[in-house]
Formats: structure tokens, C-alpha cells, sequence
């Protein structure tokens, strides 16, 4: 049998990104097999290198300059220290620009074009080029020439309406995620257009422009939230740990903690009476199917928090889980990467790192049977491949670099 490569062995990817929306899109495609290399500034690079503490520790247990935020979306990529806004800098970019297959940006509109970085000028020497342009509201539009940033984007776009306790009750107020789902899902469209892109050009043999915004993702992202506004009038309010659509879906207090509770149909929530010794809720017209509870969950669910807070967390998690009704903990990150779950999928990483010898990462969700990721390196130093990029792509001698590449990269 043929051995089989990466899916994406043999694409080339330069990223011009730094935080965190175009990072996880390349990193996403470096895990895939692609040769990433990711341009920084030198002597400073990604502005998340600085993003600390906490920073990665060395042997002996000292600061390196790696913050954990940088590592975290870094890996498998290579680093080449040049400036952009000095001619020869921007001249050796769009040299590697024309042997690359895709270049991904996060500058504001625009931004690039006075180095001749920008998609028009560099599909004339490469039409092959897959460009994907990754901003906060777009390329067009009375917002694009904004900066956008995650923690803004999720008000503005709805999700911070929809997120936090509901009013009325202790804590209530709009919230943000607890990660930057904002950056995080937009790397991911990002993603899935590039190899929506990649795969047309087999047909075509040209490249072209994506235009991925923050903004757009976040509103995309409402997903059934954003359906019952626009098939009902009614903008949805916020429902803490609730679900609009289906009672009971929350979290419940036991008598020494919490847990979750994920009805989904009428049959499971008979089966949930029947944990909570109470069969006549399932059959009381009011509460015996899904849109009643809803209708009705004011009264319902102050019924079945009195009950469930009678016996410990995990008399519930038991019972419920032996008769087929969906639930939970809610752990800590700790408590997550310690469930035996977590650990027998592999989700932590440690890779090596010559300053640290290893440094942690998480594993991808991505899992393929024949051509599985592959983890080659921990997220590289920074400009510790600018030598090698440039000598081997680009042709220039040693004394060529020397003159070009300040010392600090």
C-alpha cells in the first residue's frame, strides 16, 4: 500500500497574522500538513509573545519570554523576522509571496497595499494565490476601515444579549465568553473557506480573495438564537444556564454543588421524573412535552431544583446517567484535563522546545483515521527560521541575510 501524506503536505502557507483569529486558522492548517511561515516583527514579532504572565519556564524554572498565550496557537509553524515597512523587507515578503500557495493578514483594510502586499498586486505575479484577509467588519461597509476586536465584536453583534444571567435574578447582566469565541470561530470559518478555496482551484487553477470579518462571524454564530428573532419578532433575552428552547436544560444546584441536565426529548424527561422520584410531572399536560416546558418552566423549574438540592451531585450524576438522561459536572480547566476522558483522547501535548525542553500544547479535535495531524514542533522562537527561509526560498547568501535581517531576529 502507498504510504499516505498530511492532507495538506506540500501547501504553502504565509501568515501575516498575529493575535489570535489568524493564528488558529494557521495553526489549524499546519496541523493539517502545510509548511506555515509565519512573518514577524523583529525584535518584538507576535504581540502575543508578550501576552504574559504566565510565560513558559525555562529548566530552572525561570520567565523565558514564550507566554502561554502565543504557545497556544503557534505550533508547527516557522518564524522569519523581517520588516514589512522597509523596502527590502517587503520585497523579500512578496518573494515568497509569489512561491506560496496561501497568505492570510489581519491588517486593517487596506493596510498592506503601500508595500505591495495586497491582493491585487500580488495575484499578478502569483494568480494562483489563495489571499484571505481576516478583519474585525470586513471588507466593505461603513465599519471596515475600524479596528475590531473580540471582546467589542461579541457585544456588538447580539451574543453579549443573549449571554449572562437573566434579569431579575442575582448577577444579571450581559457577558462575555470565557475564551474569544469571537476570534476563535472567525479562524475557524477562515479555515474552512481556505480548503473551500484550495479545492476549487483544482478545477480552476486560480486562486482568490477571502474575506472573513469578525462581525460576520459572531451574527453567524447566533445560529438558532438569531432564527427565533427572525421567525418571531422577539429578540431573545438572556437565560443564564437555561436553554431557550428546551426545559429542563440548565444547571442545577445539589446539596454540595452543581451539575448539568440536558433533556432533549419527552422520553428522557420521563426518564428524569423517574430519577427524581416525581412521575407525575411527566404526565401533567403542562410539563409532558418540550413546548409546554418551555411555556410553563417559571413553574417547573423551581419544582425540580427543590428536589434535586436534597441529595449530593453525584447521587444524580449516577441515576441519571444509568437511565440514558444526558449530564454533567461542571469542572474546572484543571478537573478537565485530570477526566479520564480528556486524558485517554490525549487532548494535552508536550512538545519539544529548546528553551524549556518541552512545552505544553492541546491536541486538535481533528482526528483522521488515514492521515491523522501530525505535532512536529512547539510554536517556533522568534525569526529562528529567517536564515533558513531565506537561503533556501529565496536564494540569498549568508552575508545577503546579514545585511538584510537585524541581529536581533
Amino acid at each position: 500500500m502507498t504510504a499516505r501524506t498530511s492532507p495538506l503536505a506540500g501547501i504553502r502557507v504565509l501568515d501575516l497574522t498575529r493575535v489570535l483569529a489568524g493564528p488558529w486558522c494557521t495553526q489549524n492548517l499546519a496541523d493539517l500538513g502545510a509548511e506555515v511561515i509565519k512573518i514577524e516583527r523583529p525584535g518584538a514579532g507576535d504581540d502575543t509573545r508578550s501576552w504574559g504572565p504566565p510565560f513558559l519556564k525555562d529548566s530552572q524554572g525561570r520567565d523565558t519570554a514564550e507566554a502561554a498565550y502565543y504557545l497556544s496557537v503557534n505550533r508547527n509553524k516557522r518564524s522569519v523576522a523581517l520588516d514589512i515597512a522597509t523596502p527590502e523587507g517587503a520585497r523579500l515578503v512578496r518573494e515568497l509571496a509569489a512561491q506560496s500557495d496561501i497568505l492570510i493578514e489581519n491588517f486593517k483594510v487596506g493596510g498592506l497595499a503601500k508595500y505591495g502586499l495586497d491582493y491585487a498586486s500580488l495575484k499578478e505575479a502569483n494568480p494562483r494565490l489563495i489571499y484571505c484577509s481576516v478583519t474585525g467588519f470586513g471588507q466593505t461597509g461603513p465599519y471596515a476601515s475600524r479596528p475590531g476586536y473580540d471582546f467589542m465584536i461579541q457585544g456588538l453583534g447580539g451574543f453579549m444579549s443573549i449571554t449572562g444571567e437573566r434579569d431579575g435574578l442575582p448577577g444579571a447582566g450581559p457577558q462575555k465568553a470565557g475564551v474569544a469565541v469571537a476570534d476563535i470561530l472567525t479562524g475557524m470559518y477562515a479555515t474552512v473557506g481556505i480548503l473551500a478555496a484550495l479545492q476549487e482551484r483544482q478545477r480552476s487553477g486560480l486562486g482568490q480573495h477571502l474575506d472573513i470579518a469578525l462581525l460576520d462571524t459572531v451574527v453567524a454564530m447566533l445560529g438558532n438564537q438569531a432564527l427565533n428573532y427572525l421567525t418571531s419578532g422577539a429578540a431573545p433575552q438572556r437565560a443564564g444556564n437555561a436553554h431557550q428552547n428546551i426545559v429542563p436544560y440548565q444547571v442545577f444546584a445539589a446539596s454540595d454543588g452543581h451539575l448539568i441536565v440536558a433533556v432533549g426529548n419527552d422520553g428522557q424527561f420521563r426518564a428524569y421524573c423517574g430519577v427524581l422520584e416525581a412521575p407525575d410531572l411527566a404526565d401533567h399536560p403542562d410539563y409532558s412535552i418540550n413546548s409546554n416546558r418551555v411555556i410553563n418552566r417559571d413553574r417547573l423549574v423551581p419544582i425540580l431544583a427543590g428536589i434535586m438540592e436534597k441529595k449530593p451531585r453525584d447521587y444524580w450524576l449516577e441515576r441519571l446517567e444509568a437511565v440514558g438522561v444526558p449530564c454533567g459536572p461542571i469542572n474546572t480547566i484543571e478537573q478537565a484535563f485530570d477526566d479520564p476522558q480528556v486524558q485517554a483522547r490525549g487532548l494535552r501535548l508536550d512538545l519539544p522546545h529548546p528553551l524549556a525542553g518541552t512545552a505544553p500544547s492541546v491536541a486538535s479535535p481533528l482526528r483522521l483515521s488515514d492521515t491523522p495531524v501530525q505535532y512536529r514542533h512547539a510554536p517556533p522562537l522568534l525569526g529562528q527560521d529567517t536564515q533558513a527561509v531565506l537561503r533556501d526560498y529565496l536564494g540569498l547568501s549568508d552575508e545577503a541575510i546579514q545585511r538584510l535581517v537585524p541581529p536581533a531576529a
